[in-house]
């Protein structure tokens, strides 16, 4: 990179791209592809959630290194007509036969981040059945159609994906082969510009909507909910369960291990449509989805930030940077001791947002980092390790000795990320959405399928006097975290990012941009981002790095040597590497569209007019 890149002027009109305006609709998506799909349902007549629809499964046959079919879907969703925000659970639960007794009787003291272990029902299918059916125009087929034409007739590699694909190959030769039939040319990857079909993702959406057609005489309505009910319960289903049962699959702690996952799980599934959580900021309404998602850390933060002067501190400025990496390090810790799955945890979220809870909290952030996890007395003591999620789970399952604890290894880190989805139509619908799991790096693709199941199960502890502890049929605690705000009920912004733990301090890093310091949306993502490690990651093996924070190095020496003197211990990492945010903006009296895309994720890209 040429070195007038590496550092970035704190007062320029120079942005990466522009910011796109528009007034009668726009798309932004991890891929140029899908936002260019959600945008031609838009021209065509379509609304936000039919363009987001059409988008997303865009994104899982473009992005499989990110998402798929396979993994989940959060979505947050403003309906204009009726001035209102709902919430879609696009996380699949857990296998009713995966429990706690059996990771102690089968030596399992954590849950590993691939194979068929950690695998929950996908969530992506349903979840955007009922957007579409609920608050959508259009049929299944008709927004599919998309995704299928790209799936069968091709598109050209990119490099981001190729590079995924080099990555896992010895991976896909050795234990996936069903991946290396869809994902190489003979031992070698698909080279970059090359064009790349996947027949059986075109398949697999083809049934659909073939279902789809065949229910629709019943109305547009009864054929979604068919076309949705035969991934779950008819022939999807099915090719699913024959590949995952025939064989366990080794996985990243050196065990083969089943699939745990039967017809019955598939079955009783589906996404629920929630209300948001929400708070507000200043004369903004932010809204998130609930507790079975980090989401409500980005409404901790920002209560906390209401009771500091940001323009005072300065933007970036060494103060600036502590300041919201303390207030990172209490949201991120009451994370680890109250949410989970609201339907089996208790999660104070009324407590924990409140004015007076945050009036104290905001005291624990003093002049020197700190160096413990230290998450709010609500009355309750917290009697499990907040810090060593492993030594916590094996305590739990009563290991037997030290030396027991000592000898158990565990391997690598996940392999996969995460992408992000934004819509709004000239009408003010909105939809805010993040893709993940179903990785092809932690899972292999099923045959005539074209896509692989999820992990997302790693993220559950073992411990069952902790919120989100494994349980049969419970969604894990999710980092995915779209976010949507409002503004006196009318539309606002919708903005998100990939990004693991890391997705609520990036987004919140561009919010304030934005919000606090009156940026342009392209300027508020191009700016260098930061974030803590403080904190367990929710990703297997669940390491931590306390006092930590990685830095984009475009900042200037004497930030990094001003928070080194704090206390922090600060990693310069790429400049361009961290916080691939994207978002939209609706202004309620000109009823003009703007958005920006960040340029480190060089695939993703806003579409509109």
């Amino acid at each position: 990179m040429r070195p007038e890149f590496l550092k970035w002027p704190k007062a320029s009109l120079m942005t990466t791209r522009p910011t796109i305006m528009g007034r009668k609709g726009m798309v932004t998506s991890g891929h140029y592809l899908a936002s260019m799909a959600g945008f031609n349902v838009l021209k065509s007549g379509g609304n936000a959630i039919d363009a987001a629809v059409a988008a997303c499964f865009c994104i899982n046959l473009l992005e499989p290194q990110n998402n798929g079919i396979g993994g989940e879907v959060p979505i947050l969703i403003y309906i204009a007509e009726q001035k209102k925000v709902v919430s879609i659970s696009g996380v699949g639960w857990s296998a009713e036969d995966f429990t706690i007794d059996w990771c102690r009787e089968n030596n399992v003291d954590m849950i590993p981040g691939d194979g068929y272990l950690p695998a929950c029902v996908p969530a992506v299918v349903d979840s955007w059945a009922q957007a579409l059916a609920r608050y959508g125009t259009m049929s299944f087929s008709q927004v599919l159609s998309f995704a299928i034409d790209l799936a069968e007739n091709g598109f050209p590699l990119d490099r981001e994906l190729h590079n995924s694909l080099n990555h896992n190959k010895e991976k896909f030769l050795s234990i996936y082969p069903s991946s290396a039939d869809v994902y190489l040319s003979g031992d070698n990857p698909i080279g970059v510009g090359e064009i790349f079909t996947n027949p059986g993702f075109a398949d697999t959406l083809k049934r659909l909507c073939d279902v789809e057609n065949r229910a629709k005489k019943a109305g547009r309505v009864a054929g979604i909910e068919a076309a949705s009910r035969e991934f779950y319960e008819g022939s999807i289903v099915e090719s699913i369960l024959e590949f995952t049962s025939k064989k366990p699959l080794i996985d990243s702690t050196g065990t083969e291990h089943p699939c745990l996952l039967k017809y019955s799980d598939f079955a009783t599934w589906h996404a629920q449509v929630e209300e948001s959580v929400s708070t507000e900021y200043k004369d903004l309404t932010v809204h998130k989805c609930s507790s079975w998602t980090q989401g409500p850390v980005f409404l901790q933060q920002l209560k906390l930030l209401e009771l500091v002067d940001l323009k005072e501190l300065g933007h970036n400025s060494v103060d600036y940077i502590h300041t919201l990496t303390e207030i990172a390090k209490l949201s991120f810790a009451d994370r680890e001791a109250y949410y989970g799955d609201p339907d089996f945890d208790s999660v104070p979220l009324d407590k924990l947002l409140s004015e007076s809870y945050n009036n104290d909290r905001i005291n624990l952030v003093e002049e020197f980092a700190s160096d413990k996890m230290n998450p709010g007395n609500l009355g309750s003591e917290i009697s499990y390790n907040l810090s060593d999620i492993l030594a916590d789970n094996r305590q739990a399952l009563g290991s037997k000795s030290k030396e027991e604890l000592l000898g158990r290894k565990h391997g690598h880190a996940h392999m996969g990320d995460t992408t992000h989805l934004d819509v709004i139509d000239s009408q003010g619908n909105m939809v805010a959405a993040t893709p993940s799991g179903g990785w092809i790096g932690t899972s292999p693709v099923i045959p005539g399928l074209g896509f692989p199941i999820g992990t997302r199960g790693q993220q559950f502890f073992l411990n069952p006097n902790r919120p989100n502890a494994l349980e049969p049929h419970k969604r894990p605690r999710t980092t995915l975290t779209p976010t949507l705000v409002t503004k006196n009920d009318e539309p606002f912004m919708v903005l998100g990012t990939p990004g693991g733990d890391t997705q609520d301090q990036a987004t919140l890093q561009f919010f304030l941009n934005y919000i606090e310091f009156g940026m342009d949306m392209q300027e508020a993502l191009d700016q260098p981002t930061f974030y803590s490690a403080h904190f367990p990651s929710s990703f297997y093996p669940r390491a931590m790095y306390p006092k930590r924070i990685y830095i984009e190095e475009r900042v200037e020496q004497e930030i990094i040597e001003g928070l080194e003197k704090k206390g922090h211990e600060v990693i310069c990492i790429d400049p361009w590497s961290t916080g691939k945010v994207m978002g939209l903006h609706y202004n309620s009296k000109t009823k003009v569209i703007s958005g920006a895309c960040s340029p480190r994720r060089t695939m993703g890209y806003v579409i509109g007019d």
